[in-house]
């Protein structure tokens, strides 16, 4: 069964940074686009960034500047580095991974932009 499981979320100040990680098992990873989406209470889930199998990457208006994402195909992982967070960054991130038809999503890891 393939997962994707994320790490490295928690609470941090207005300001702070956090490193979020994607382990993916069961897939070719290389091959597959990933991405990170977040969902705030009351909101629609949203996509944060994306990368390419070939490195491209795509990012959200609100986060171009601030995130930055990037994988290590030798350890199937993708990251989110988060830098200059805002209260507004607070949502359950969700990693994903598409290639074709296939779609996997992660369990969500909760960040929370608070003083």
């Amino acid at each position: 069964q393939v997962q994707l499981v994320e790490s490295g979320g928690g609470l941090v100040q207005p300001g702070g940074s956090l490193r979020l990680s994607c382990a993916a098992s069961r897939i070719i990873f290389s091959i597959y686009a990933m991405g990170w989406y977040r969902q705030a209470p009351g909101k629609q889930r949203e996509l944060v960034a994306v990368i390419s199998s070939g490195g491209s990457t795509n990012y959200a208006d609100s986060v171009k500047g601030r995130f930055t994402i990037s994988r290590d195909n030798a350890k199937n992982t993708v990251y989110l580095q988060m830098n200059s967070l805002k209260p507004e960054d607070t949502a359950v991130y969700y990693c994903n991974g598409v290639h074709g038809a296939l779609v996997y999503w992660g369990q969500g890891t909760q960040v929370t932009v608070s003083s």
